[in-house]
């Protein structure tokens, strides 16, 4: 066992890199949930966007074209869960769980002629004289330019929804739908357009698995980060900064695990592999300690009357 191995510095700049991915699938859901509607069709998504983003990527030779093409495909997914629950008004939770199946066949599908070929690669933001500066430098500065796209994200979600009409609105549509659309507010489009915001970023997360966490393509490459992202939203109380801590977490222990087997420590690797999942689980339990309550129509069918 040689723990001098791991390096602390490129430990935290690579549990940001390893954060990605579930940060931007939880924010885009944190939305759709905020609205009223509980989509368990998060990995489907992911899985979509991992394997639209990696062929658009390969056959154009441009990853940020990949990019675009995963948020899209992520987002006309979802569309499928719009016509199943707000359209048929089926149950969200089976709807959900029909998207993920559905999602997983689908990418296994379309991957089978690119397993073994690798992307494109996106490059790092050149941050000049800021990159070089010791500690900081690698840890901020010399990341490509989705991780802080991501962080962005959660920025602006965190302002939309505290600041401005179009979150009042979303908030309003999310706790009481009935009263929502008495005031005149369309329920249903606008639940639309929460569920193809949070496809598109559940796509996007997907592809930066298959574009720059693991630039490849194989088959189920999302091993779970969908569900992760669902019950990171649940565990961090509804609230986007939160949901950054909880993906950072995550991040940061899948990361140090990984480092953890490579300095060989003497745990059995099963033990290490689990560890991400249960410390996250257990850390955001104890935050969401304050018993802040879910949006009030979370997961109700919205009935139009007259």
């Amino acid at each position: 066992m040689d723990l001098s191995a791991i390096n602390p510095i490129l430990l935290i700049a690579a549990l940001m890199s390893a954060a990605t991915p579930i940060l931007l699938a939880a924010t885009g859901e944190l939305i759709v949930e905020k609205a009223g509607v509980l989509n368990l069709g998060v990995e489907g998504m992911m899985i979509t966007g991992a394997i639209c983003g990696f062929a658009i990527a390969v056959e154009t030779g441009s990853p940020t074209t990949g990019f675009v093409a995963a948020a899209v495909g992520g987002a006309l997914l979802s569309l499928l869960f719009v016509l199943l629950t707000q359209v048929t008004l089926a149950n969200q939770v089976a709807s959900g769980l029909a998207l993920t199946l559905f999602g997983l066949g689908l990418s296994s599908l379309l991957g089978q002629g690119y397993v073994g070929i690798k992307p494109p690669r996106m490059g790092d933001v050149n941050f000049g004289p800021l990159a070089d500066i010791p500690v900081v430098g690698p840890i901020l500065f010399s990341h490509d330019p989705v991780l802080y796209v991501g962080v962005l994200l959660v920025a602006i979600v965190w302002a939309v929804l505290r600041y401005t009409r179009v979150g009042l609105v979303l908030r309003a549509v999310g706790e009481n739908h009935d009263a929502a659309h008495a005031l005149g507010y369309k329920v249903v489009r606008i639940r639309t357009l929460a569920i193809m915001f949070g496809g598109a970023l559940a796509g996007l997360g997907g592809a930066y698995i298959s574009l720059i966490r693991v630039p490849q393509w194989t088959e189920g490459m999302t091993a779970g980060v969908g569900w992760i992202a669902l019950a990171l939203v649940v565990f961090a109380s509804w609230k986007p900064w939160r949901v950054l801590l909880g993906a950072y977490l995550f991040g940061g222990i899948t990361q140090l695990q990984l480092n953890l087997q490579g300095a060989g420590v003497a745990i059995p690797v099963e033990y290490l592999a689990m560890s991400p999942y249960l410390i996250t689980i257990v850390v955001l339990v104890i935050l969401s300690a304050d018993k802040s309550a879910a949006p009030g129509s979370l997961g109700r069918p919205f009935h139009a009357s007259g």
